[in-house]
């Protein structure tokens, strides 16, 4: 079976995903539909099974920020809170219901070509360049249109990003010279905010959604023999794509607390 590709294109001297910018869009266009269709004719009386489903997240969402502030504090943070559990929960799920990719054999336009072998390097785009031409003359390319974006460092580490900088302003919103102290006076403090959590926060999320979508399309190509293996592992990926969604949307609440609590 060939490399999986994805087509990809350089603007501004920055390399974008093709693929990912499809999959980033989508996820949002679902959440949203998602909220209006679940939010659409709320009732204050005896609710339906839609408004049920919605204040079961709603509340989900509080009561994992009420573990670590105050509900007061938990409340200005429910936008927040329900668009990164909702936006990571159906985009680690994406991956699991669909795969599209295309085969491509023999030769292609050049621009796909050029799509196709973009690299960092010049050196490393000849080498790609060269691996992809070999693909397309024996066993072909697979092309990737359709996959988690989380899956896609960039996304992981942009939502992270979000997390972070926003627990930062609050942070100084509520007490600059508090903010300094705690950040700044303690080298393990330093050490936290600007290596451990910025890595572990998107690392972890896209590590485990990544592989997922690796052994997916692994027992994708075993045929009949591994229909039961696929079977059974995507079942088990629901359930960590909810997992990881849960522990993203936790630790957020967790770096949140620390520079919002008043003990800080």
């Amino acid at each position: 079976m060939g490399h999986h590709y994805t087509l990809r294109f350089r603007l501004f001297d920055m390399v974008f995903d093709v693929s990912t910018m499809i999959m980033t869009v989508l996820t949002a266009l679902i959440v949203f539909i998602f909220m209006y269709a679940m939010t659409r004719k709320l009732e204050t009386g005896v609710p339906g099974r839609k408004q049920n489903a919605i204040e079961w997240v709603f509340d989900f969402v509080k009561n994992v920020g009420a573990g670590y502030m105050d509900p007061k504090k938990v409340m200005m943070l429910m936008t927040l809170g329900l668009t990164l559990f909702l936006y990571i929960f159906f985009g680690n799920q994406l991956g699991v219901i669909l795969n599209v990719n295309t085969l491509h054999k023999g030769e292609v336009s050049p621009a796909v070509m050029d799509m196709l072998a973009i690299a960092n390097t010049p050196e490393l785009e000849e080498k790609r360049r060269a691996v992809v031409e070999h693909e397309l003359a024996n066993e072909g390319v697979h092309i990737v249109w359709w996959k988690s974006p989380t899956a896609t460092p960039s996304v992981t580490f942009g939502l992270a990003l979000v997390v972070l900088l926003y627990s930062h302003y609050l942070g100084i919103r509520k007490s600059p010279g508090g903010w300094f102290k705690h950040t700044f006076l303690n080298p393990i403090h330093i050490l936290e905010e600007f290596v451990i959590k910025p890595l572990t926060l998107p690392l972890r999320l896209f590590g485990n959604l990544f592989a997922k979508e690796v052994m997916i399309s692994f027992l994708l190509s075993g045929g009949l023999l591994a229909a039961l293996p696929l079977f059974i592992w995507l079942g088990y990926s629901v359930f960590v794509g909810a997992i990881q969604a849960f522990i993203f949307l936790t630790l957020s609440m967790v770096y949140i607390s620390q520079h919002v609590n008043d003990e800080h």
